[in-house]
């Protein structure tokens, strides 16, 4: 079993304290912090807090890509069709199958193999929790052209029978069932 970190230890306050530090400084000042640190009562190492601080700056980094993405794909697909949640549940399938490609490469490697299991267990789950929402929102999109389809001959109809020219009645039908795509 892997050797708990230094960091590991730090009470949450504390934890809470080094993060908006290490954010605050830009991911620098290393010395300084494992000093204020050690004020604190932690015999914390600079190269534990470099580690721990590089780390954190790695996750900030994934959410401020993920947050750009999706404004993004919001922006790129602005219309009613749900485009955007099918982009972004592509990623986040993309992203699973990612990390749980990374946990089979990592083997045994100091991994506790109960650890690795619950972790596999977990990406297992959002797969299966994302297409699940895939699914159901593919199922939205049909109802919602199927729907469409109805009003598009329904209104057909009623210009035909109002008197309505092939042509006209070709261009409305075109715009009813335009909203569906």
């Amino acid at each position: 079993m892997a050797k708990q970190s230094a960091i590991d230890q730090l009470d949450e306050a504390d934890r809470k304290w080094l993060d908006a530090r290490l954010r605050d400084q830009g991911f620098c000042g290393y010395v300084e912090i494992a000093e204020l640190l050690a004020e604190r009562g932690y015999n914390v190492s600079k190269s534990s807090v470099h580690r721990y601080g590089q780390k954190l700056e790695q996750k900030l980094a994934a959410v401020q890509a993920s947050t750009q993405a999706a404004i993004m794909i919001s922006e790129a697909a602005p219309d009613d069709s749900d485009m955007r949640t099918q982009a972004v549940l592509s990623l986040m399938q993309t992203q699973l199958f990612d990390t749980l490609i990374a946990l089979q490469e990592a083997g045994a490697e100091g991994v506790d193999p109960a650890k690795r299991l619950a972790l596999i267990s977990q990406c297992g789950k959002g797969i299966a929790s994302l297409a699940q929402a895939s699914i159901g929102q593919k199922k939205w999109m049909l109802d919602v052209r199927d729907r469409v389809e109805k009003v598009a001959k329904a209104v057909e109809e009623i210009v035909t029978k109002g008197g309505l020219s092939p042509k006209a009645k070709a261009t409305i039908r075109k715009e009813i069932l335009g909203i569906a795509k």
